[in-house]
């Protein structure tokens, strides 16, 4: 019975963790953690505290982190060891150190730890995956992605020079900032064998971190299969609001929209794409999937959909792409499915 819950941030996604925490667990106490010196209650709260020991002395059972991506360790750490089962936003944190520790604290407490990629919980990208998993397109050839929304336009009424996407220091940058495109990749086509990537500040915003981010990702070949080649393209600077994946397949394409919530497939025959499913979904849906997920998880002590190890691999390979970007070369790595954790 979860009766005590902490949100670590109330920017724009722990007002939403917030909000549906009160919704799912209604009659739970929670607490909110935030760094900014502030004693007024956040609607839906039942405690407010400024530091972690304070927030410690609450006894949370689950915490949700929701800070910028550079604090998530620091808070998340004290945290697991005292026993609070974890699901943290994505990104895991900026990068790969540390994580591994945080990662063997959980295992060893036996705690759950959740990583925050939504985008899982759609419906249609559920869709989309089991399609390919039972092999409409046949033997598959290759694969499109991109994602990308002009960045002032993100969160209307607010200065986007002052959010955490346009900020080195917060975890910003369209390669942490739109790292769900690398998860569900990893996800539907199977572990990141190398890069190659370039990443740049193509636009004139007012921010110090890439708004373009163009990488080629090689997926481990299956069993006596071709390694599978995808283009993966992230941006902070298109006007045209963008969430695609186009499959390409002997027998044909498969093309997921997730802006639209919609699958269109074009036969190798055919002239024209056929919508052949459409779930449009607001955003709070899938949260409470994943909500549902991580209590799940933590009541049946099972894994949860998106582990604390999938949030890990997302991060090396955001930082072999760091790599191949600085070295203009391949940089291959070593995905690790350790049994377990989170």
């Amino acid at each position: 019975m979860i009766s005590r819950i902490l949100i670590v941030g109330l920017g724009s996604i722990g007002k939403r963790h917030l909000r549906l925490a009160r919704e799912m667990l209604p009659l739970a106490e929670i607490g909110v953690l935030r760094h900014k010196a502030d004693s007024t209650l956040p609607e839906g709260a039942d405690h407010i505290f400024s530091s972690i020991v304070e927030a410690l002395k609450f006894s949370p059972q689950i915490a949700v982190i929701a800070n910028p991506a550079t604090l998530h360790l620091s808070v998340a750490m004290p945290l697991a060891k005292a026993g609070v089962h974890l699901l943290i936003e994505k990104p895991l944190s900026d990068s790969v150190v540390g994580v591994d520790d945080l990662l063997d604290t959980c295992r060893n407490i036996n705690i759950v730890l959740a990583t925050g990629y939504n985008l899982r919980y759609l419906p249609c990208l559920q869709k989309f995956k089991s399609m390919l998993d039972e092999g409409v397109l046949g033997d598959l050839y290759s694969v499109r992605s991109e994602a990308g929304q002009y960045l002032p336009s993100w969160r209307p009424g607010t200065d986007y020079r002052q959010s955490v996407s346009a900020q080195r220091a917060l975890g910003g940058g369209a390669l942490l900032e739109l790292s769900h495109e690398i998860d569900y990749l990893q996800w539907i086509f199977g572990d990141v064998s190398w890069v190659q990537a370039s990443i740049s500040k193509q636009s004139d915003l007012e921010i110090d971190v890439e708004d373009t981010v163009h990488l080629i990702v090689c997926f481990s070949p299956k069993m006596n299969k071709k390694p599978l080649i995808s283009s993966l393209s992230l941006d902070l600077i298109r006007s045209d609001k963008t969430r695609v994946c186009t499959a390409i397949g002997e027998k044909g394409n498969l093309r997921w929209n997730g802006i639209a919530g919609t699958i269109e497939s074009l036969g190798r025959d055919e002239r024209q794409w056929q919508e052949v499913f459409r779930r449009q979904t607001v955003l709070d849906e899938s949260y409470r999937h994943e909500w549902k997920d991580f209590i799940s998880s933590i009541e049946q002590n099972t894994r949860p959909a998106v582990s604390g190890e999938d949030g890990l691999n997302v991060l090396r390979v955001i930082e072999a792409t760091r790599q191949a970007a600085n070295v203009s070369s391949r940089v291959h790595l070593k995905i690790s499915h350790t049994v377990g954790v989170g």
